[in-house]
């Protein structure tokens, strides 16, 4: 559709905006952040219309907008931003020009982000789409392969032994004393890994036979590899396995942890041992790569050990709609049959991934966060660094959990973490910024557009680096400060107007450009000529008619 006045007239004509029709008066400007919002809001509601320069109210009234004058610019920033075609039109209406943005709906199974953010219309507000809706969007293209029985294959190409262990553990996880006592077909039947009889890619994948697996799903195979050293080709240890993996997970476990090297933390008074590899994250990342792998493509999960990383490397790119910057807020698993099976035996949470236990296990023991770098459309590329960098920082995160009646949530220790290495901290993250400070974990060093955050005095304190504490927390301001003399001495002929400064500190406002504009004056290094914003400051104190002092 192209937008027309008489299309416009009939938009105008709907007695209340829903999901599908937002008017906006945006006279003078709006915010491209806000449209693009708004834009990926309407898609995810199957499409819809934002209409810039008519009021909101009824009956409503064409204002005219300023908004947006470049309209071609702004039309392929948001095609490029949300990768989905969205027509602009400007209509030249007899009382104001009119910008009509037209969304079309997202694509099947592939919700529309922003920045990370998956948004729906809820009221007049933008907010975030709950897991359910989301999984059922992930879901609307993607088959669950590993639920899909596998022809040819029986009750026979399932090894004996993986079907007691997952008895044994779903016994264990669930208290139900009734499952030792069924049979291993009404078993399976009932953890849905027989259907009808049939044998699902998810039971072979769990339980399957060596010799079942080579015939039926040979690509279902890990590889352990140990190398000595970083870059080398050749390997120390290789060892194959093509079986059901509740069969070899244990056996991965402890060829890592047979040259698993521990290094010390202090905890309190004591020294503790930690080990390289941590065996919660590691058996969440092995169980991660079987169960969110392809099977559909041919090669094999592949575990390699060096002696301070460990990288697990899976066919299959991420699921639709997950990427490393949201893995930890956004759940698709690939092979849900085979979730499912595990979250009975207790081995992870059907609800999750165990992506936020790996990552609190890094954070929690000093070491860099987990690194998906590789990882493309074919595969996925988890590398773990179990090197302990800043052992001082687990001292804190310790002595700060042991004043808390709770433990820290991922969202914390991810913003403690991002905050003790200078980190940019994400959007999805921000609101947890002035909480910590309120619980005596951050300090807040300047505010407004430029608010910036360091850890507490307690751990510059703990750590005996109080000078460092003194320098940060004064860093901003002192910083700000030499900026501004810089530029008013290198423009110091002409004068710098107010604007001009505003532009060099261009995350401050107003008011705290000049609340330091003020300072300087008042320790004599600028003066001001002229009054309000039509002044123009230089270098020097200036004397009492306005020119500079002599020697300044």
């Amino acid at each position: 559709m192209t937008a027309s006045l008489d299309q416009l007239k009939a938009w105008m004509a709907v007695g209340r905006e829903d999901e599908h029709l937002e008017f906006k008066e945006a006279k003078n400007s709006y915010s491209f952040d806000d449209l693009a919002e708004y834009c990926s809001a309407l898609a995810n509601e199957r499409g819809g219309v934002m209409i810039l320069g008519v009021s909101r109210t009824l009956p409503r009234q064409v204002v005219g907008s300023r908004a947006f004058p470049d309209i071609v610019h702004t039309r392929a920033k948001l095609t490029e931003l949300l990768r989905l075609r969205i027509d602009a039109t400007e209509l030249d209406h007899p009382r104001g020009r009119v910008v009509v943005f037209e969304v079309p709906p997202r694509p099947i199974g592939l919700p529309i982000a922003y920045r990370g953010k998956y948004l729906m219309r809820r009221g007049e507000e933008l907010v975030a789409m709950s897991e359910d809706m989301l999984r059922r969007i992930f879901s609307e293209t993607t088959p669950d392969y590993s639920a899909t029985i596998c022809p040819g294959a029986a009750l026979s190409d399932l090894e004996p032994e993986a079907v007691e262990r997952f008895r044994a553990a779903w016994r264990r996880k669930s208290g139900n004393a009734r499952i030792a006592e069924l049979s291993a077909g009404q078993l399976l039947e009932d953890a849905e890994l027989l259907v009808d009889g049939g044998v699902t890619y998810a039971a072979l994948v769990l339980l399957g036979r060596h010799r079942s697996l080579g015939r039926l799903l040979p690509n279902a195979e890990t590889i352990f590899e140990y190398r000595s050293r970083e870059g080398t080709i050749e390997y120390s240890q290789r060892k194959e396995y093509r079986a059901g993996a509740l069969l070899f997970l244990d056996e991965i476990w402890q060829l890592i942890n047979s040259r698993n090297e521990v290094q010390q933390i202090r905890r309190g008074l004591f020294m503790e041992d930690v080990p390289t590899f941590s065996e919660g994250a590691v058996r969440e990342a092995l169980l991660n790569a079987i169960s969110h792998r392809d099977y559909r493509l041919g090669g094999s999960v592949f575990v390699r050990q060096y002696p301070q990383r460990l990288e697990i490397v899976s066919p299959g790119g991420f699921p639709a709609g997950i990427t490393a910057d949201n893995i930890l807020w956004h759940q698709h698993p690939r092979n849900r049959r085979i979730a499912e099976a595990l979250a009975r035996c207790g081995l992870v949470e059907r609800s999750g991934q165990g992506a936020d236990r790996i990552y609190a296990s890094c954070i929690q023991e000093g070491k860099l966060l987990p690194d998906f770098t590789g990882t493309d459309e074919h595969q996925v590329a988890l590398s773990l660094d179990g090197q302990i960098r800043d052992p001082q920082f687990v001292e804190y995160l310790q002595g700060f959990v042991a004043d808390r009646e709770s433990p820290l949530g991922i969202q914390d220790l991810l913003v403690l973490d991002l905050v003790s290495r200078e980190a940019l901290v994400p959007d999805v993250l921000r609101p947890r910024l002035s909480i910590l400070a309120a619980e005596g974990a951050l300090e807040r060093v300047s505010r407004g557009r430029g608010t910036r955050y360091i850890l507490s005095r307690r751990y510059y304190r703990m750590v005996g680096r109080r000078g460092e504490y003194t320098r940060r927390k004064g860093l901003d301001r002192n910083a700000n400060k030499a900026l501004l003399i810089q530029h008013i001495e290198e423009n110091a002929r002409e004068g710098s107007p107010l604007g001009d400064l505003r532009g060099v500190l261009e995350k401050l406002s107003y008011a705290q450009v000049q609340t330091l504009l003020r300072e300087l004056k008042e320790e004599g290094k600028i003066h001001v000529r002229g009054k309000t914003r039509a002044g123009r400051w230089f270098p020097g104190s200036g004397g009492a008619d306005g020119t500079p002092r002599s020697g300044s």
